[in-house]
């Protein structure tokens, strides 16, 4: 596949958005302006907000309710396919974690409804029945439908750090600070266990295939990814001197080490000590998790008032998505496993997409910047023709497909209900969409 030559065409990093704020009012301030004068997205605000409304209250969340959610025994039974046909009962803690905090999201941002907290409440209280009982274990990955764990997290810390989101989300929700401080513990110990020289030494199968040789003790994107998010929330939450040194480290790892200066992109795997690989993964860019990691870094980047470093995450966030984009069909592609061979995965992921419009409107609300309403335009048309079910019969989305995201292949897929990026994307957008309605930003004139 040659779709462009992206090596030669990096974006400039340079130029500031918009200068330094001195805080957040000012910042606010800053955004509005900027929003007035600069080019509106395709669709009126308030027009998407009804949109995204639908897909949310009247799509999603019923489905859930009738066909995921386990109002018996708590949590979440994703093993479901888009008519609503489970394949079985059984539980993943990643999910659990997951949607314990989209509905402590839910409730504390867009639908302060007691049942939507009562389903964060029953998820939360069946994962901790399978809660690790030594100091460094952690929460078997898949259990039974009444939580016997069915096998182990086999080392990798991601389902605990979910489980750890969920928590501090739901901290928020009921103002119990014993569930934010249970996170806590949870993200330092993944942290500690992240940091072995021999941390997952397999890592390398999941973006290279089987055959990948092993890569131990690898410093991981998605590691740094899914910490920086938990610590943004939770530091906008509570002041942590040891959450704000998880979060440091995350920004300098993603800014100054991922980032190869030599084609303008963000290696997935490096070194143990942040060094540059010299085999096969110094050639891997796993487009998915950059421009998935790179917004979350804008969020951080607004949570600590640097204009300067948003404007350096929200260029390379244009540079990751432009390179990621299928020019033929549309959409992004997730996973370049070959810089200099341009050899990609041509799947076709739902989340990434939906990455594209989290951060797309993210840059537009605080920004204005044109190029980010015209990539929130372009991808929101291109799922919206793409993804939904509607014509099948289901209010879900295909959560994947082949490039050219055909039904019939789909369906050869494993069943399975996506309970987190969807809703999130949802959500996420929804409150951002609310906001910018809120101070009455212009939606439908031109660029002034």
């Amino acid at each position: 596949m040659n779709r462009r030559n992206f090596v030669s065409a990096a974006a400039g990093l340079g130029g500031l958005l918009f200068s330094p704020s001195s805080g957040a009012a000012q910042t606010a301030r800053k955004s509005r302006s900027a929003r007035k004068n600069s080019a509106s997205l395709a669709i009126p605000l308030a027009e998407l907000q009804r949109k995204y409304h639908g897909f949310l209250f009247y799509d999603f969340l019923p489905f859930m309710d009738k066909y995921v959610i386990d109002h018996e025994l708590g949590g979440f039974m994703c093993n479901t396919d888009y008519t609503g046909e489970r394949v079985n009962d059984n539980k993943l803690s990643w999910f659990e974690g997951r949607g314990i905090w989209v509905y402590a999201f839910l409730y504390n941002n867009l639908a302060r409804e007691k049942k939507y907290l009562d389903v964060a409440r029953r998820s939360l209280e069946f994962v901790l029945k399978s809660r690790p009982k030594g100091e460094n274990e952690l929460w078997p990955k898949e259990l039974t439908r009444d939580g016997e764990p069915l096998s182990s997290a086999d080392g990798e810390i991601y389902g605990d750090v979910f489980i750890a989101e969920g928590l501090a989300e739901f901290s928020k929700a009921t103002g119990d600070r014993h569930f934010w401080d249970l996170a806590k513990q949870i993200v330092l110990k993944c942290v500690q266990l992240y940091d072995s020289p021999n941390y997952r030494p397999t890592i390398g199968q999941t973006y290279l295939g089987k055959d990948a040789r092993d890569f131990p003790g690898a410093r991981i994107q998605g590691v740094w990814m899914v910490l920086i998010r938990t610590s943004t929330q939770m530091l906008k939450m509570h002041a942590d001197a040891e959450l704000e040194q998880v979060a440091r480290r995350c920004v300098d790892a993603v800014l100054n080490y991922h980032f190869n200066p030599e084609f303008q992109l963000n290696n997935e795997l490096l070194n143990h000590d942040l060094s540059r690989p010299v085999n096969e993964y110094r050639q891997l860019v796993y487009t998915g998790h950059c421009i998935e990691n790179l917004w979350m870094m804008l969020a951080e980047a607004e949570r600590l008032n640097d204009d300067k470093l948003y404007n350096t995450f929200a260029q390379r966030f244009k540079r990751h998505v432009e390179v990621a984009w299928d020019d033929v069909y549309g959409g992004v592609f997730r996973d370049l496993m070959n810089v200099d061979e341009n050899r990609w995965t041509l799947d076709k992921v739902l989340w990434a997409q939906e990455e594209v419009l989290i951060g797309s409107l993210h840059i537009y609300e605080k920004t204005g910047a044109a190029w980010a309403a015209e990539m929130f335009d372009r991808a929101f048309g291109y799922v919206l023709k793409t993804y939904p079910l509607k014509d099948h019969g289901s209010p879900l989305w295909m959560y994947a497909g082949n490039r050219k995201v055909e039904f019939e292949e789909f369906k050869t897929r494993p069943k399975r209900v996506e309970n987190y990026h969807h809703p999130r994307h949802l959500m996420l957008n929804l409150t951002a969409i609310d906001r910018m309605l809120k101070v009455s930003v212009p939606s439908a004139a031109g660029a002034a």
